[in-house]
This record gives structure tokens, C-alpha cells and sequence, in this order.
């Protein structure tokens, strides 16, 4: 699996797996924990969310052009991770919101989302132009000996960033159970337990108890009783289990700022053995007739082009996919039943999926193109856009088959009723299952369609661009929460099945000219 890629590959990979882990832990509790700490509601959580998540993406575009005018990638990833890490230790600090600091607390906690988001957009674009760069080194070397030579080391872009991938996941896989296992220790500690609607009844009870429906006030008195708070008084019991439930997320953060130094310390170690793309690319234009450079124009617009068909395609995909962290996370929490397992954790599913399945989907492209039938990358991404189709297309037909409402009108129900209605969890199983297999064939592949149409002095940006057409996919995530909470859910799942499905077709009509540009 690692044989045959440039030797720089695997420490760039490490350095990412410690960024991710420590994303990762932060990512897979954001939007309930914007719920549980402020009270929130879902499209309001999911607003900040969106914005947070598209400003990771936006920013790598910031932090292309930095890298690529100031020719100084290792520096400007090495900033990043710092920057990463004091965003994660103001979220680290447990402080109680409160009607009265809530106008403070929650800006604050928005800068250090804003932080992290900004370091992020520093460091990731940037990695991964490197880690392209690594691949045009290689391809060169391997030019010197020969096409067939040349042929074998083109064919390790596409494998070479799914490794890549892999070890993203590996820190994906572990952190989700990071902070659930935190906050369920500090309730035990506590004398309490967990319960995923607990922390909205509480705030609505602190916030406006004599407008709550009779309903809601029966299911806050029951659960509360069942988790072993204070019932005396319901305002000091509801403020004691919002302070425990949230702090043990807050101390989950200090796990992130520490992965964010490991990151740091292993980019240093081996940044030496990194190519710098600018200075290479700065060199080699000083060769340039001015007949080449009229060609390479032309060149450029056309490859430029193309990236820009292929990141409008994209957009969709990940509007659809990233609601893994929304849409997809209410649907653990409300519809499937987590009394074993906490809904935060499902995230660490598609994780797991791609570090055992990357090898399947590597050596299926391995055995068709050792039968002369390669799939190009624009062809694979494709094919992704109707596999990630397929999930919601399963989701659909679920929901309609177990008559769920809208989230709105479900949650209004006797817990009782809820809990016989709740979904089993191999239902998230199979929705990640196929969610994955897609990413497979969208996400690695298309960090290495962008590498390899990128012109060498615009990597970085073009990594950005990459990561912007994500970002814009992400500020359409607050619709999600908007139809769930509103429709029957199947018809939320319905439409997210047309967008993978539609944007499947426009890719196979742009199909022959893509892949002429990528060659």
C-alpha cells in the first residue's frame, strides 16, 4: 500500500492525522453543543455551524494566496496550528451561560470557532498543495528514467492522496468518542447520567418554564428524575445538569489543543524533508520563451476551467454530505435510539468506513486499470455523486416507511411513544456506509483532479479553490435543520437525493472534456 510513493508522504500524513484528531473532536459535538450550552435552537446552532464550517474552507483560500505571494508553505502551516490551538483553549474554559453573559460568552465563543476556522484554512490547503508537490517531484524523477518509468509513478497521484485520506480518518475515527466519554465520566462523577433531550427541556424550563406545554413538562419531570437530579427545586436542578453535562465537553477541548502540538511537533521534525513549491516554481519560469508563455496561457485557462466546472459540481456534494454534522446529527439524537451509544459518537462510522474500505476501493481501481480499464478521476467523482444518492435515497424510503414526522412534531410526543418509534442503529450504518464510499471517490479524488490540472505556480490556491467550492457547499447547511425540523423527514432525505442525483448528470455531460484536460 505504501510502496513506490515519494517518502515525504507518510510524515505529511501524521502531521495531518494530529490536526484532525483534534478538529475532529471539536467537530463532532459543535452543533449539539451550541444546543445544549446556549440553548439554541437547531436552525440557529445550524446557522453558526454552517458559517463556521464554510469559513474553514474559505479561509484555506486566504491561506493558499498567503502561501503561494509570500513562497512560504511550511511557515504558513506552522502558524496555523498555533492559531488552531488558542482557539481550542478559549473553548476549553467551562464557563456556565447565563441569561445574564450570554451577550459575551457567545461572541467569544464564536472568536474562538472563528480562530480555529482561520488556523485551519492556514494549515490544510496548504498540506495538501505540499503533499501534491511531493507527486510532481516524484513524476519528475521518475520522467528522467524513461515513459514507462512515468506512467507507474502517474499512476500513484490518485492512490497517494487516498493514503492521505486514510490517516485524516484514523484521527476522525477516535475523536468523536472523545468528549462523550468526558461528559458521560463528569455526570457519573456527579451522581447523574446522560440524556440527549435533556439539556433543551432545560433550557426552555430556566428560560420561559410557564410557556412550556404540559407535554414538554411531563417528559422534562420524567427524564430528570431518571437521570438522578435534584428535583426539589427544577430551575437549580435544570442549572446544575447544564454546568456538569457541558463541562465535561469544554474539558474535551484540551485533548484538541495537545493534538494540535503533536501536529506541530511532527510537521517540524520532518518539514525538511517538504518541498517548497514556490521557490521550484519561481526558478523554472525564468526559462520560459515567450512563445511558451502565450502556450501555457492558453494551457492554464483551459486547466482553470476545468477545476472550475468540477468544484460547481462538488458544492452540492458536500451541502449533501456534511450534513453528517447536522441534519444527520439531529436524526441521531431524535430519531435513533442512543441509549447505548451516544449520538456524537455515530461521526466516528464514517471514519472507520474509510480506513477499511481504502484499501477495497484502491485495489478495485488497482485490478480495472491493470485490465486496461481505468476510471478517470472526473469519471470516479461521478459515480460518487449517485452512490451518495443512494444513502438518502435509503433514508427516504425509512422515514416514509415508519411514518416519521417532522422533528418538531415528534419531539412533542410522550417519551414513551418516542422511544418505541426510534430507529435501530444499523440504520446509520448503512446511511454512512454508502456516505463513505462516495466521500471514496469524491473527496481523495478530487484533491488529486486538483493537483493534477493545478498550474505549479497557484497550487496553493488552487487547493484553496478547492476547499472554498467545499465552503460554499457548507454555507447551504443551515437548510437541513430548516426542513427537518418543518417536513415529514423523508421529504428532507428526497431532496438531498436530487441534488447527489442532478449533480451526477452534469458531471457525465462535462465527462469527455474534463478528462482531455486532466491527461
Amino acid at each position: 500500500m505504501f510502496k513506490g510513493h515519494p517518502k515525504g508522504l507518510i510524515a505529511a500524513a501524521l502531521s495531518n492525522m494530529g490536526e484532525r484528531f483534534g478538529y475532529y473532536i471539536m467537530n463532532a459535538v459543535l452543533v449539539l453543543f451550541l444546543c445544549s450550552k446556549f440553548g439554541l435552537s437547531e436552525e440557529t446552532s445550524g446557522t453558526i455551524y454552517s458559517f463556521f464550517y464554510a469559513g474553514i474552507y474559505l479561509l484555506a483560500l486566504v491561506g493558499g494566496i498567503i502561501a503561494d505571494r509570500t513562497q512560504n508553505y511550511k511557515g504558513t502551516i506552522k502558524t496555523g496550528l498555533v492559531i488552531m490551538a488558542v482557539g481550542y483553549v478559549l473553548l476549553s474554559i467551562p464557563i456556565l451561560a447565563t441569561s445574564g453573559n450570554v451577550a459575551w460568552l457567545l461572541p467569544l465563543t464564536c472568536f474562538a470557532l472563528f480562530l480555529i476556522a482561520f488556523g485551519n484554512g492556514l494549515f490544510k490547503g496548504n498540506l495538501q498543495a505540499i503533499v501534491g508537490q511531493l507527486y510532481d517531484d516524484f513524476e519528475a524523477e521518475a520522467a528522467k528514467q524513461g515513459p514507462e518509468a512515468l506512467k507507474l509513478a502517474k499512476s500513484k497521484r490518485d492512490s497517494g492522496f487516498q493514503i492521505f485520506y486514510v490517516f485524516i480518518n484514523v484521527g476522525g475515527l477516535i475523536a468523536p468518542f472523545v468528549a462523550p466519554l468526558l461528559r458521560e465520566w463528569w455526570l457519573g462523577v456527579n451522581g447523574m447520567s446522560y440524556n440527549a433531550q435533556l439539556p433543551a427541556l432545560c433550557h426552555q424550563f430556566i428560560n420561559n418554564g410557564a410557556q412550556m406545554s404540559q407535554a414538554a413538562l411531563d417528559n422534562l419531570n420524567s427524564l430528570m428524575a431518571a437521570v438522578g437530579g435534584n428535583v426539589t427545586d427544577m430551575t437549580v436542578a435544570c442549572q446544575n445538569y447544564l454546568q456538569i453535562f457541558n463541562e465535561g465537553i469544554h474539558y474535551s477541548f484540551i485533548a484538541s489543543v495537545v493534538a494540535m502540538l503533536i501536529s506541530l511537533v511532527i510537521f517540524v521534525a520532518y518539514q525538511r524533508r517538504f518541498p517548497t513549491p514556490g521557490k521550484k516554481t519561481k526558478v523554472e519560469s525564468q526559462t520560459y520563451t515567450a512563445e511558451e508563455k502565450r502556450a501555457m496561457a492558453k494551457e492554464i485557462r483551459q486547466r482553470m476551467a476545468a477545476l472550475f466546472a468540477v468544484l460547481g459540481v462538488v458544492i452540492f456534494f458536500w451541502f449533501s454530505f456534511h450534513q453528517n454534522g447536522m441534519s444527520l446529527s439531529f436524526f441521531a439524537r431524535d430519531f435513533v435510539d442512543s441509549s447505548a451509544v451516544a449520538p456524537e459518537i455515530w461521526q466516528a462510522i464514517n471514519p472507520f468506513f474509510v480506513i477499511t474500505l481504502t484499501p477495497v476501493v484502491m485495489a478495485l481501481f488497482a485490478w480495472l486499470a491493470r485490465r486496461g480499464k481505468e476510471i478517470s478521476t472526473p469519471r470516479k467523482i461521478a459515480i460518487g455523486m449517485f452512490i451518495a444518492g443512494l444513502a438518502f435515497l435509503f433514508l427516504a424510503i425509512f422515514s416514509a416507511v415508519k411514518g416519521y414526522p417532522s422533528a418538531d412534531e415528534f419531539k412533542l410526543l410522550p417519551v414513551a411513544e418516542q422511544m418505541a418509534s426510534k430507529a435501530h442503529w444499523w440504520v446509520l450504518i448503512v446511511t454512512y456506509f454508502f456516505l463513505t464510499v462516495a466521500e471514496l471517490f469524491i473527496s481523495p479524488l478530487g484533491l488529486s483532479f486538483v493537483s493534477k490540472v493545478a498550474p505549479k505556480h497557484l497550487l496553493g490556491l488552487c487547493q484553496g479553490l478547492w476547499l472554498g467550492a467545499t465552503a460554499v457547499g457548507n454555507l447551504l447547511l443551515w437548510v437541513g435543520p430548516l426542513m427537518y425540523n418543518a417536513w415529514p423527514i423523508w421529504q428532507c432525505w428526497t431532496v438531498f437525493l436530487v441534488v447527489c442525483l442532478v449533480s451526477m448528470g452534469v458531471m457525465l455531460a462535462m465527462l469527455r472534456w474534463l478528462e482531455r484536460v486532466a491527461k
